[in-house]
């Protein structure tokens, strides 16, 4: 037997390696196909994944949704135990008169303010109903405006904002105070006033026909009082019964004169009167009222002062009138008076037209000291309360422009 050599040995044992492994892989290529390919397999058993019922943005809000929730019954659980704390304490019961401020109590007393809220000391300060109070208490009179404030743990503060007076009322057997939007008030010993008395309002009517009559009478003390010259204070009364005609009594120490200033031009009519008032009071014996209505045209005397008669006022209210600074001549009962007195001459009104002269030129200014010339001419005085001025020629006007006053009709010459 023929001996291998070293080489053959190599040989053989590196083809035996190569047989070996291709074997191995055909075995394996064998094994893979007939686990593809074989119907007598089992099938592999999947491994199902656990999915939620809802989506994973759906889920999110469900989770947010229960958080909210949860704070919303804790915040709810707190709340309620603090309600029953708080109704319940008796750290918030107002105790006494002494727990209730108040602020802007000039004319109220405290005692009317405690009239509305004195039955609420005891109570809860949480089941005190504000806006009821406040409602009660604008119902003062002389409250225009309240506030109610509740301060934990048992405080109330009451805020009030009172009325202005601008004016004297006579309502009535009264004298009481009006403000601008014609809301009375009882009259108040605290201050003293120099308002005149406004005539021709009545308990009975409604607040709107008052703050109308109260828009005349501001709109009368602006114009008066306008430039500096503050004739609203020569003024005792101020007459608003015809708001066409607007009646103001002045309080002059030679006499009181009643002057019908119409509805508009307050100012411009009442310096008429003021400019005319001397030259009046020489020619007139009694000079009692002046009609300054129509333009171009100036009635003297055309009625007597009191043909009205109004309720007269009691002692007792006369002098706390006085004591609040109304005007005596405001005080005096208006009687009806039958016959002049002596001396006075008739107060038929009479009317004065210029003397007939030599024609001038209209444009003429004429001098203030120039006397004034006139001749009597008869003739019906019209009714003070008529919308149309008397009927005058043009030819015996006298300009606007000219000092010496219009026509005039005259009741009483100076004798």
């Amino acid at each position: 037997m023929a001996r291998k050599t070293d080489s053959t040995i190599q040989e053989e044992l590196y083809s035996t390696g190569d047989d070996a492994r291709e074997e191995m892989d055909d075995a394996r290529l064998v094994e893979l196909d007939v686990e593809k390919e074989s119907p007598f397999l089992r099938g592999q058993k999947r491994v199902s994944a656990r999915r939620s019922p809802f989506p994973k943005k759906t889920a999110s809000r469900l989770v947010w949704l229960l958080l909210v929730l949860s704070i919303a019954a804790i915040a709810s659980a707190l709340l309620a135990a603090f309600y029953q704390y708080g109704q319940h304490s008796w750290r918030f019961g107002l105790e006494s008169s002494d727990n209730i401020e108040m602020a802007g109590l000039r004319y109220v007393t405290r005692a009317q303010v405690m009239e509305v809220m004195g039955g609420d000391i005891g109570r809860n300060v949480f089941f005190i109903p504000l806006e009821q109070r406040q409602k009660q208490l604008e119902q003062i009179p002389w409250v225009e405006s309240a506030s109610v404030l509740r301060f934990a743990p048992n405080r109330i503060r009451v805020e009030i904002q009172e009325r202005t007076p601008v004016a004297f009322a006579r309502v009535g057997s009264r004298i009481m105070l009006a403000d601008r939007s014609g809301a009375l008030m009882e009259l108040s010993l605290k201050r003293k006033y120099s308002f005149p008395v406004i005539v021709g309002m009545s308990s009975g009517e409604s607040i709107e026909t008052r703050a109308a009559r109260m828009k005349i009478y501001n709109q009368l003390m602006h114009e008066l009082d306008s430039g500096g010259g503050h004739y609203s204070e020569d003024l005792s009364e101020v007459d608003l019964s015809d708001s066409e005609d607007v009646k103001v009594l002045t309080n002059d120490p030679g006499g009181e004169v009643l002057i019908h200033l119409g509805s508009s031009n307050y100012l411009d009519r009442f310096k008429i009167y003021i400019a005319h008032l001397r030259e009046w009071r020489q020619q007139f014996v009694r000079l009692e009222s002046v009609d300054l209505r129509y333009d171009r045209q100036i009635i003297v005397n055309p009625d007597r002062r009191g043909t009205e008669r109004q309720t007269p006022l009691s002692p007792a209210a006369a002098r706390a009138a006085i004591s609040a600074g109304v005007k005596p001549a405001a005080l005096e009962d208006r009687l009806p008076t039958k016959s002049p007195p002596p001396g006075a001459g008739p107060l038929k009104p009479t009317a004065l037209k210029p003397a007939e002269k030599t024609p001038q030129p209209t444009a003429r200014k004429v001098h203030p000291s120039a006397p004034a010339h006139w001749r009597k001419h008869p003739a019906p005085a019209p009714h003070p309360s008529s919308s149309a001025a008397p009927v005058v020629p043009s030819s015996q006007v006298t300009p606007a422009s000219q000092k010496p006053s219009p026509a005039i009709l005259k009741g009483s010459q100076g004798r």
